[in-house]
């Protein structure tokens, strides 16, 4: 688990408004999953016990990020998985863009990981993607 976080909770009246930071676009949706899970639970009590695969695709960054989120809080509430790493691969491809990634962590355990909040949903509102010379930004609003 990385000892800095790449990732900050903004201020936001009801919601969970999120910056991810990456040097390149994998680490940026990398941090905004870790993001995600931390909302959820306390992330650094989750253990790399299993591994799951995803792969999905966006017809653009923001589609694919709206996915990505969307896919994780998935597997939280209904699948009963936490994670606290992950290594992704994201493709540019004709018809928009395909995100691959191997995602680990352990089963959902109350006790363990002490949830913190129920995320609802992504939203595209206020979701917003920049690049400079020092790598990607994103944000996002999860919907508590």
């Amino acid at each position: 688990m990385p000892k800095k976080k790449n990732y900050v909770f903004l201020e936001h009246m009801v919601d969970a408004l999120i910056e991810a930071r990456g040097k390149s676009l994998e680490e940026a949706f990398k941090n905004a999953g870790l993001a995600l899970i931390d909302t959820m639970v306390h992330i650094e009590k989750v253990d790399e016990k299993k591994e799951d695969h995803i792969k999905l695709n966006g017809w653009d960054l923001k589609n694919l990020l709206y996915n990505w989120l969307e896919n994780l809080i998935i597997k939280v509430t209904s699948e009963g998985r936490v994670y606290s790493s992950f290594k992704l691969k994201i493709k540019k491809k004709k018809e928009g863009y395909e995100l691959e990634a191997v995602a680990k962590g352990e089963d959902l355990d109350i006790v363990k990981h002490e949830p913190k909040t129920e995320v609802k949903a992504v939203t595209y509102h206020m979701m917003d993607i920049k690049q400079n010379r020092k790598g990607f930004t994103l944000r996002f609003l999860l919907d508590l």
